[in-house]
Formats: C-alpha cells, sequence, structure tokens
C-alpha cells in the first residue's frame, strides 16, 4: 500500500478504528510536527489486539499484570504501524491525540496541540521492520505534502521531546534509514 493520500484528515489506505481519547486542537490549521513513538502490550509482545484495545479504552487489566498499571490511562496515537507494515488510524490529523503528554519542541510547550503522533509497534532495542521504514517513509511523504509545516527537521522522536521521561523510538530506531527513504 502506497499511503500517498489523505481525504479528510484520514489516510487513504490506513484501517480506521476511532479512539475516544483525543479532543480539538488550539488551532486546527497547527500541525507542524511529527512525532514518531513505539509501542508492545504486553511489553516486547507483538501482534495481539492490545494496543487497539488501550487506544480505544477497553483494555482488561486481568487479561495480563501490566495492564492492570495502564488501563486507566487515555492515550491515543493518530496512526500505528504494526510489524508488518499495516496502518491503524485512530484519531484524524485534524484533532490533537494524547500521545506526546508533557513535551517540548523548539522552545514550544505541549506538542500535542501541533503534533501527529505515529507509533510503531515496537520496542527501544528490538530492530523495526523494513515494512515499517517503508510505511512511514511513504506515510512521512503524504504528511508533508498536505502539512507543508512538517519538514525534514520537524520530524522527531518521543525521546527527543521529553528527554529523562521517554525513550522511544529508542535506539533500535535507525533515523538515518527513514531520511534516506524520504
Amino acid at each position: 500500500m502506497s499511503f500517498s493520500q489523505i481525504d479528510n484528515h484520514w489516510l487513504v489506505g490506513a484501517r480506521a478504528c476511532l479512539s475516544p481519547h483525543h479532543n480539538q486542537r488550539p488551532d486546527s490549521n497547527d500541525i507542524s510536527l511529527l512525532v514518531i513513538h513505539n509501542i508492545s502490550l504486553p511489553p516486547g509482545q507483538f501482534d495481539g489486539p492490545y494496543i487497539e484495545q488501550f487506544f480505544q479504552g477497553h483494555l482488561d487489566p486481568a487479561e495480563h499484570p501490566y495492564f492492570a498499571e495502564i488501563a486507566s490511562l487515555r492515550v491515543s496515537a493518530h496512526l500505528l504501524i504494526r510489524r508488518d507494515g499495516s496502518v491503524i488510524q485512530f484519531v484524524p490529523f485534524s484533532a490533537r491525540a494524547w500521545h506526546a503528554g508533557a513535551s517540548c519542541f523548539d522552545g514550544r510547550q505541549q506538542c500535542n496541540d501541533f503534533s501527529i503522533g505515529i507509533e510503531l509497534e515496537g520496542t527501544d532495542t528490538h530492530p523495526y521492520t523494513d515494512q515499517q521504514y517503508q510505511s512511514l517513509a511513504a506515510i512521512t511523504q503524504t504528511l508533508m505534502q498536505y502539512y507543508p509545516a512538517i519538514t525534514r527537521d520537524r520530524i522527531t522522536g518521543h525521546q527527543h521531546i521529553a528527554p529523562g521521561r521517554k525513550t522511544d523510538p529508542g535506539a533500535a530506531f535507525d533515523w538515518k534509514k527513514l531520511h534516506a527513504l524520504i
């Protein structure tokens, strides 16, 4: 899938799975940052239904001990890129997804207000797949076209906007590879 079009702030080709964990941006025209994250639920395990359940507020705390710690959190991202490169969209790009938390980029606080958050199914230390890089690169190019304030120097990791608090996408993420693909 090429992921080369956006229709009404939804990525064409992504599966839609609306999260209730979003709200209106302070300025819907201010979309100027792309933040890369990682997630796996349970930690270090891939391909289950739990990330979708978490972003939709339906994670069952009885299914895994770790889930009891996080089930009450209200978290989302705009997109999730699975290990096979498939993409799920949880929040339209025009809305504020709750992915960055306390954060700062280029002197500006509250990155959720002006960013798009993309989660990669993975961990800080486990290599990401070629399919994920291909999907991420195609999506990044499309986002840069539709939201021109997102430029190459406005693509960052969660670890960079929340240092000391967050570590993702981690040492396993190959920034050079992504930049070469876009």
